[in-house]
Order: C-alpha cells, then sequence, then structure tokens
C-alpha cells in the first residue's frame, strides 16, 4: 500500500474504530453487565475486570482491559506454571491451565473475556484488527525480526485469533501470521478478519 493510500487508510480505519467500538460498547451493556456480576459470583475474592500492562504500536505501554478468567492468586502462581510452558518463544500457554476458573473457560472459549477491550479500542490503545498485543516481559525476548510485529497498533482480533487451532502453533508462525497481516492490511482483509472472529465466537473456537 503506498504512502498517501496508507495514510487514508488509518485515517478512516480509526474513524471505523471509534464508531464500532462506541456501538458495540451500546448494544453489548447489558451482556457487560451480566459478565462483571457472573465472575464476581464465580470467584469473590477479585474484581470482575483484570487489568494488565501490555505493548502497543512501537512498543509503547498500555494498561488492557479483560474480563478476569483467572482466580485473584494467579499471578502469584505464574512461576511455578512456567516449566509446563507449551508454547515456543516468549509466549506463556498450557491448556490445562489450573489458574482459570469455571467461568473462565467458558469467556475464553467464546472471546467474551476480550469485550472489555473495546474501551482500549475507543480510547486509541488498540484497533478492531491487528496483532494481539504482547506482554512487556515477552517483548524484551524479541528477536529484532520480532519486534516488526510492534509496527502497527495492536487489535482485538488478527489471523491467529481467529485460527481454530491458534493454541497449537509455535510462536514463529504467530509471528509470521502478524507480519502477513501487516504486509497486506487493507479494508476488505480487516473486514474478512472480523467476519472470521464472529465465526469463532459462535463456533467457540478460542481454546
Amino acid at each position: 500500500m503506498e504512502g498517501g493510500n496508507r495514510h487514508i487508510y488509518l485515517w478512516v480505519k480509526r474513524i471505523q474504530d471509534v464508531i464500532l467500538s462506541a456501538m458495540a460498547l451500546v448494544v453489548f451493556s447489558p451482556v457487560l453487565l451480566l459478565i462483571a456480576l457472573a465472575v464476581v459470583i464465580d470467584d469473590a475474592r477479585g474484581g470482575p475486570i483484570f487489568t494488565q500492562i501490555r505493548c502497543g504500536q512501537e512498543g509503547k505501554e498500555f494498561r488492557l482491559y479483560k474480563f478476569r478468567t483467572m482466580y485473584a492468586d494467579a499471578e502469584r502462581q505464574l512461576e511455578e506454571l512456567l516449566p509446563r510452558n507449551e508454547m515456543t518463544g516468549p509466549v506463556f500457554k498450557i491448556k490445562e491451565d489450573p489458574r482459570i476458573t469455571r467461568l473462565g473457560r467458558f469467556l475464553r472459549s467464546t472471546g467474551l473475556d476480550e469485550l472489555p477491550q473495546l474501551i482500549n479500542i475507543l480510547k486509541g490503545d488498540m484497533s478492531i484488527v491487528g496483532p494481539r498485543p504482547p506482554l512487556p516481559r515477552e517483548v524484551s525476548s524479541y528477536t529484532p525480526y520480532q519486534r516488526q510485529r510492534l509496527a502497527v497498533r495492536p487489535g482485538l482480533t488478527c489471523f491467529w485469533q481467529v485460527h481454530p487451532a491458534r493454541n497449537s502453533l509455535d510462536f514463529d508462525t504467530w509471528v509470521e501470521m502478524d507480519l502477513r497481516y501487516i504486509r497486506e492490511q487493507s479494508w476488505l482483509l480487516d473486514w474478512k478478519l472480523i467476519f472470521f472472529t464472529i465465526r469463532a465466537v459462535l463456533n467457540r473456537e478460542g481454546m
């Protein structure tokens, strides 16, 4: 995409992000409230919203919002679980993570835990479509090649997010998917990924 066209694309994309995220927050407000209440009932030791520092475009840090899907002491348990990591590279993931609550497994399988990130999109921290925002400790281990995935604003969904076997993919494949999006990004591709995301949510392909 040439410079002038890219500038127009990014400008329109930002307007689209603001309009769609604001509309979604209004439309889904009853769902957001019900999920928040259910999270507290499921584990009353913590609040419904989990916040975490993530890295955005060019590594700029911001506070990301999610519905809490883990027990309140999950961060303290992480060090003990690191040897069981099933992902390559700096990312930590295990299939049977004992830190995830009963409700949390459902929220993750549907992607509903990500809904509070509509606020991040409205604020400009994120876009609807773009590479998922990594943790600072992950970025600190990136190679120069892997840091290229920070070249654009991170997103709520991306190629990796809609892949039905995403948690079986290694980190190098994940990076390649993100770099492909950065190379090929367009309005058509963005809307394709939004459509595939809706399909993934309905099919509960998040776990």
